[in-house]
């Protein structure tokens, strides 16, 4: 974990180990006290906090005690506050404020009694609020001190753990699946944020519906010549009238937002600079298990998936004679397709240097993601009770969001051309769904519809995705390298002016690049495999999730792909070491420049490799920094053919320059 915050953070917590416990006591005191809890982000915190204890910077059981004091003593606060107040606590104004959580904390602890205390540790937002309406409810002390220093500890363990297991495998995993790690993070970050987004925002409007509706008619009357528009969505008498005060909202919003983002568009003439750097940021993520995972996630917006789902959504409406819904359907579909190929047709976008024809801005895969899934979700929310409303809208959000990160991950679009086809797309869905929510008044039944069109997208999703993986990868594999050497040049100096290690931002990962090799690949694996070499194919998924069968001998464990340039490898062999724990291995991947003549050259690092399965949860054949003796068994097995051993200059680092001929 190579950050240079990181760095000042390591270096001041040890100097200061005591003060350390102390900030560690204080999230945990702040995050149990009444009211304040809410806004502490203790789960982030303590992870950090935990992942600290795995790299062996804090103390364990130091961190874990001074947690669970600085709880017990946020608790004990809290029910010294309900007791002094009494009955009159929920009339103070910070609890006035969050009538919901009082009422839920009560019920919880009426409920449970002492139980309820350690429930309510581990129950999100009611957990501040417990220990005070304990105390308010006179609970006497000797029955609350054990329950709440119990929860306390168990609670400072729970939180500490993950954190405590991911600092303590962090240098086995990092080693071999650090891009994969930082994909499925930035992934499910991203995942994060929208379902946020989408929940929060969907909860404010719904409990600022009336208000908004309120101030919407006081608008149209002030307002007589524009209003009479506004006051054809607005009818007080109208179940549905707060749903279209939400979805007005939503578009003015998002329509002023998507007219925003087209204008910085049009008016840069191609990608803006957040386009680029994010594409520079995703090429480097590139790891042949993520490939694989994307590749899949990025299919779910083809027509081959799309179109089985909102087929049998529109058979169904059909078949019950629900017309109107039908034909809303099927307009926001297919005049949601004509305007973004249209848009298409008039932007003229320069494609990603990885994206073939057919990819250009607005991204037409994702924008018809969101009006299907958007659109579907206007249909049966309304026929969901109260809160529940959301989920459909929770979903499209994921599936979008999925089908978005994964585009940008292979290099497809530019950010510009997700965000706008998203912006689009709701906008079309929210228009729409004005002008279907105040036709329709009808109501139907929601979940046969909803199985039929989730469960026919799953199954398109299952058919089609593996069937494309292949087609996609290979559709955005990285451009061939733009350098170009003469052969006879790299072979007398030229060798010196390439990579000598990964460009990588840990040097625990920029592994040296100690193998260059013109020609093709067969006679150099016919001659290390005479040697006792073997080739060892690619690991898929299936073979990473053998990881945790701690039954399989480490030697019949794979070594996990690693990416150079975003490249995968074009071969790995491995050779035993020297106990059943060690192996060497030999990595090879195109070299990030060609020769002149037509001639393959390639680029590579032996490495040795110990294995490791740190908590006996999950194995992992883990590089070494001492690669000397991996790099000795590959010239001792190249022995006989045209191959040389030079010194890079200005390092003592090796390299063998080889020529496998034909």
């Amino acid at each position: 974990m190579p950050t240079a915050w990181l760095d000042s953070l390591v270096a001041w917590i040890s100097a200061h180990p005591l003060a350390a416990g102390l900030l560690i006591a204080l999230i945990a005191f702040c995050d149990a006290l009444a009211v304040v809890g809410i806004v502490v982000p203790a789960l982030p915190l303590l992870f950090a906090v935990g992942a600290l204890i795995g790299l062996g910077h804090i103390d364990g059981p130091y961190a874990l005690t001074c947690a669970a004091i600085g709880a017990f003593l946020g608790d004990g606060l809290s029910y010294w506050i309900g007791h002094r107040w009494g009955s009159h606590l929920s009339e103070q104004w910070l609890f006035r404020r969050y009538p919901q959580f009082m009422e839920r904390g009560e019920r919880l602890f009426r409920r449970h009694g002492s139980k309820g205390i350690v429930i309510a540790r581990f129950v999100g937002a009611v957990r501040p609020f417990v220990p005070a309406i304990a105390g308010m409810l006179r609970m006497p002390l000797k029955r609350y001190a054990p329950a709440s220093l119990f929860a306390c500890i168990a609670w400072a363990a729970a939180f500490l753990a993950p954190g405590w297991v991911f600092g303590a495998s962090y240098d086995a995993v990092a080693a071999v699946a650090d891009k994969l790690s930082l994909v499925f993070l930035a992934l499910l970050a991203a995942l994060a944020l929208v379902w946020a987004v989408v929940l929060y925002t969907y909860r404010w409007f719904a409990a600022h519906a009336n208000n908004l509706l309120a101030r919407a008619l006081k608008w149209t009357r002030a307002h007589p010549h524009l209003g009479k528009y506004a006051a054809a969505l607005i009818d007080p008498n109208r179940p549905e009238s707060p749903s279209l005060i939400l979805l007005a909202a939503c578009l003015l919003g998002i329509g002023w937002a998507w007219f925003a983002w087209l204008a910085a568009v049009l008016a840069r003439g191609g990608p803006l600079a957040i386009d680029r750097n994010v594409f520079e940021a995703m090429s480097k993520l590139r790891n042949p298990l993520a490939d694989q995972l994307m590749a899949a996630l990025a299919s779910i917006g083809d027509a081959q998936v799309l179109a089985p789902a909102a087929a049998v959504a529109l058979a169904w409406l059909l078949w019950r004679r629900r017309w109107m819904a039908a034909a809303h359907w099927l307009g926001a579909l297919v005049f949601g397709l004509a305007l973004t190929a249209l848009l298409g047709a008039v932007v003229d976008m320069p494609r990603p240097p990885t994206a073939p024809s057919g990819f250009g801005f607005p991204s037409i895969a994702v924008t018809m993601s969101t009006i299907t899934f958007g659109f579907f979700a206007v249909l049966i929310a309304r026929e969901l009770p109260g809160r529940s409303r959301v989920w459909p809208y929770l979903l499209a959000g994921a599936a979008v969001t999925s089908l978005g990160f994964a585009r940008l991950y292979l290099g497809a679009h530019w950010l510009s051309d997700i965000a706008g086809g998203v912006l689009f797309g709701v906008v079309w869905l929210l228009a729409l769904g004005i002008a279907y929510r105040r036709h329709v008044a009808r109501s139907f039944l929601m979940r046969p519809l909803a199985a039929l069109f989730y469960g026919a997208f799953t199954a398109a999703v299952l058919w089609h995705a593996p069937r494309q993986t292949e087609r996609l990868l290979a559709q955005f594999a990285p451009p061939p390298p733009t350098r170009v050497l003469q052969t006879h040049a790299w072979w007398r100096q030229e060798w010196a002016t390439l990579p000598t290690r990964r460009n990588e931002r840990s040097n625990d990962l920029a592994w040296s690049l100690d193998l260059q090799a013109a020609g093709p690949l067969t006679p150099l694996r016919t001659k290390l495999e005479a040697a006792g070499w073997r080739v060892q194919a690619q690991a898929d998924w299936i073979a990473t999730l053998g990881l945790l069968d701690d039954d399989t001998p480490p030697p019949q464990q794979p070594v996990l792909p690693a990416t150079l340039d975003g490249r995968a490898e074009a071969l790995l062999m491995v050779h035993p070491g020297a106990d059943d724990k060690q192996q060497f291995a030999l990595r090879l991947w195109p070299a990030p420049a060609r020769l002149h003549d037509g001639t393959p050259l390639w680029i590579a690092t032996a490495q040795t490799l110990r294995y490791q399965r740190p908590f006996d949860m999950v194995g992992f054949w883990q590089p070494q920094q001492d690669s000397r003796a991996a790099h000795a068994a590959l010239r001792d097995a190249l022995q006989g053919t045209d191959v040389r051993e030079e010194t890079f200059p200005g390092s003592a680092g090796k390299v063998l320059l080889l020529r496998t001929g034909d």
